[in-house]
């Protein structure tokens, strides 16, 4: 499902379905709340925490979006962005409890504002190797990344991301305007694909124009487990996704079996 670029009130409709209210948050108490829901998603080292709350609070006195969305009194998402050029909002962090809807309400909520604003489009960045954001980023929200950035946080200390190189996707999401045409996956070559053993095996792409780099079914798994074999998934995506994309290729989609569809222009 991709959602609607039409406008509307659809970030009221998602936040009912999931039960929560989103609003803005302005005060240091509600900052604290963030934080510490922060806190109990990534379990970060004290000095690689994913936003501060002096820096909540600046990022909302100059007009930035910090929003929360509450069921009840209770705090269960949180989103931080900061404006950026190009008539973008840059979208820093974004948590929320996982299988409630949350997260996509707080995405529409954001999208809204930065309608209100005359914003253009929404970046982000994402873990090309967790299989469930990408699908989320690229099926249902429709966004497309448009870089690979290479250890882009350098060394992180999380209970998610420790020991793993901090290479990230650049997505794009526009406010308006239509989701761009995919390509058909029957017609692609599957460049990296999961062997038996559960390691990445890479191919000879020999010159065809639509490829399918798959991803590993559990990452934050396969990095407590065997660490050796999440580097080897980190590497062959890095090396086959971020390699197409360098060199002018575009992600036109994310198949169900967990595969980017590249297209080499």
């Amino acid at each position: 499902m991709t959602a609607c670029v039409n406008g509307g009130m659809e970030h009221e409709e998602a936040a009912a379905r999931a039960g929560v209210v989103i609003r803005e948050l302005r005060e240091i108490g509600e900052f604290e709340q963030v934080y510490r829901l922060f806190d109990e998603i990534w379990h970060p080292e004290p000095a690689n925490v994913p936003v501060t709350v002096e820096l909540m609070a600046g990022f909302a006195h100059t007009g930035n979006y910090v929003a929360g969305a509450f069921a009840g009194d209770a705090l269960v998402g949180a989103s931080v962005g900061f404006l950026a050029s190009g008539e973008a909002l840059h979208s820093h962090v974004t948590g929320a409890v996982i299988g409630r809807g949350v997260g996509y309400a707080l995405k529409l909520h954001q999208r809204a504002w930065c309608r209100e604003r005359g914003l253009a489009r929404i970046t982000w960045t994402f873990d090309p190797l967790v299989r469930r954001n990408a699908h989320f980023n690229l099926v249902k929200l429709g966004a497309r990344p448009e870089a690979y950035l290479t250890e882009f946080y350098g060394a992180m200390a999380d209970a998610i991301n420790e020991g793993d190189a901090s290479d990230r996707l650049l997505a794009v999401w526009r406010v308006t305007g239509g989701q761009e045409e995919k390509a058909c996956p029957e017609e692609a070559y599957t460049l990296v694909r999961e062997a038996d053993d559960g390691r990445p095996v890479i191919g000879d792409p020999g010159g065809r124009r639509v490829l399918l780099v798959g991803t590993p079914r559990d990452v934050e798994g396969l990095r407590r487990q065997d660490a050796g074999k999440a580097m080897a998934w980190r590497m062959a995506v890095r090396d086959a996704l971020g390699g197409a994309m360098a060199a002018g290729a575009r992600v036109a989609g994310f198949t169900e079996r967990g595969e980017y569809v590249v297209v080499i222009n």
